[in-house]
């Protein structure tokens, strides 16, 4: 009996079927590996990475929290400052330099191994002229989560407030800004807009924004000393980073001798760049397990840690204009709202960089490990809490807000202080509570306010000592 469909005989896939089947089970294989990458992209991580409810919804609120701000009928918002880091970026020139050095590598290669061909035909798409610009998904991050935080501070973020917006000079943060204020022009105007505010002025501010630019004590002794980043350069040629090398030589069948530490990391980086701006599982991630990329997101956190945490108190001294500042704008809400004034700067939104907030937490004390992060101590560090990737990855913020508490029982219990990273309550170092009277809170940080002078801070000494022994 003639069958009423042609095709393959039962039990039997056709070639077409077959390769579409591998080549979904090869992505699937990817996805998966990538997935075991992506926590451990350092700076480089995607804003969902710290967030991981946005993956399915990109406004939501994520779950509650249990101590998650104070009650509304009680305490009421006064002002909300946030500190924000521009969304996702493309690589910078230098990082493309570095992929095209590695790429041209691959692709000169006579008899190239499966894992060398599979990026020698990679598309090289990124163009110098790039160099760090705010990547169409950076201005999506930032509409997003102006939106989100209109939801969550409805009492602050509305049409009737007045809103202050300042940012770097960089293009990746004034144009941050200006998605942002799009995100929340469509969060209060959904109807035809009475107000312009994705049309609002902002402020460049660097002083404020690029605080690190203008300490010359932290540019000379940090910035432009290479023995400060000594314990970076000992890991790259260490025990760890070596087995690193090996393998990913081995893997691409170049010899060693024309790998190094730097050009792993920008295979490495390429895998998150292709994540965070394209949502795709690059054939670059294919080169690491996680155990590599524990070992390259330590390299990171080395260079961050030692460059903008703790390594050096002036990393974090420096920071002490933008500090103090913060401090003087709640000081004045509070003054004004004790006289029944209007508050002048009910909400005021800074866009900066991973510079700008990773110095600001270390002066404030978070993230702080018991022992310092070193070249020879990976495998101790391996639950450290400083995990810049975990603290500022694209699109980070750090939020203070203050409330205003009218049923309070004393008057220092009348302004209460919360502070939130990356939309996430953060327990104050003093306490471990999600909460602080603001007269706590300045008592905690008097020495700072009173006595972290910017000028004085970021004086080179007068003998031009450039050395890191006085840092």
């Amino acid at each position: 009996m003639a069958s009423c469909f042609r095709g393959p005989l039962p039990g039997r896939r056709s070639l077409p079927v077959l390769l579409l089947l591998l080549r979904v089970s090869l992505a699937q294989e990817r996805a998966a590996a990538t997935s075991l990458l992506s926590g451990y992209f350092g700076t480089k991580s995607r804003y969902e990475e710290v967030n991981q409810h946005l993956l399915r919804d990109p406004l939501s609120l994520g779950p509650p929290d249990p101590g998650y701000l104070l009650p509304s009928a009680a305490c009421a918002p006064l002002q909300l400052r946030a500190l924000i880091r521009h969304g996702t970026r493309f690589p910078t020139e230098k990082q493309i330099r570095k992929l095209g050095q590695l790429h041209r590598l691959l692709r000169s290669q006579e008899r190239p191994c499966p894992a060398a061909q599979r990026l020698a035909r990679w598309d090289m798409w990124y163009q110098p002229d790039m160099d760090g610009k705010l990547a169409p998904k950076g201005r999506l991050d930032m509409e997003q989560l102006a939106q989100r935080l209109a939801a969550r501070f409805p009492g602050l973020l509305s049409p009737q407030r007045r809103f202050a917006f300042a940012s770097s000079s960089k293009h990746r943060c004034v144009d941050s800004s200006a998605a942002f204020r799009k995100g929340l022009q469509l969060a209060l105007h959904r109807q035809p807009p009475a107000r312009d505010i994705e049309n609002e002025t902002t402020e460049i501010n660097d002083k404020l924004m690029r605080f690190f630019d203008h300490c010359e004590k932290f540019v000379t002794c940090v910035e432009e000393n290479a023995t400060a980043m000594y314990e970076v350069d000992a890991f790259k040629q260490g025990p760890e980073m070596k087995r690193v090398l090996e393998k990913i030589a081995a893997t691409l069948c170049v010899p060693v001798r024309d790998l190094n530490a730097d050009l792993v990391q920008v295979a490495f980086f390429t895998c998150s760049f292709e994540l965070a701006i394209k949502n795709v599982n690059s054939p670059w991630c294919s080169l690491f397990s996680e155990d590599d990329a524990k070992v390259l997101e330590y390299l990171n956190d080395l260079k961050q840690y030692w460059k903008r945490g703790y390594g050096y108190d002036i990393n974090s001294r420096s920071s002490c204009i933008l500090f103090q500042d913060i401090f003087k704008h709640l000081d004045k809400a509070i003054a004004e709202s004790k006289s029944s004034m209007p508050i002048s700067s009910p909400v005021i939104l800074q866009f900066g960089h991973a510079e700008t907030l990773q110095p600001l937490l270390a002066l404030m004390g978070f993230f702080k490990d018991e022992e310092p992060l070193a070249a020879n101590n990976y495998e101790k560090q391996m639950h450290r809490k400083f995990r810049s990737g975990r603290i500022v990855p694209y699109a980070s913020n750090l939020i203070f807000v203050l409330y205003h508490c009218d049923q309070a029982k004393t008057p220092e219990e009348e302004y209460q202080v919360q502070i939130l990273l990356n939309e996430k309550l953060l327990p104050f170092p003093h306490s471990e509570e999600t909460v602080s009277l603001y007269t706590d809170l300045k008592n905690h940080y008097k020495d700072i306010l009173q006595n972290c002078h910017f000028s004085e801070e970021c004086e080179l000494s007068k003998t031009n000592d450039t050395s890191t022994d006085e840092l």
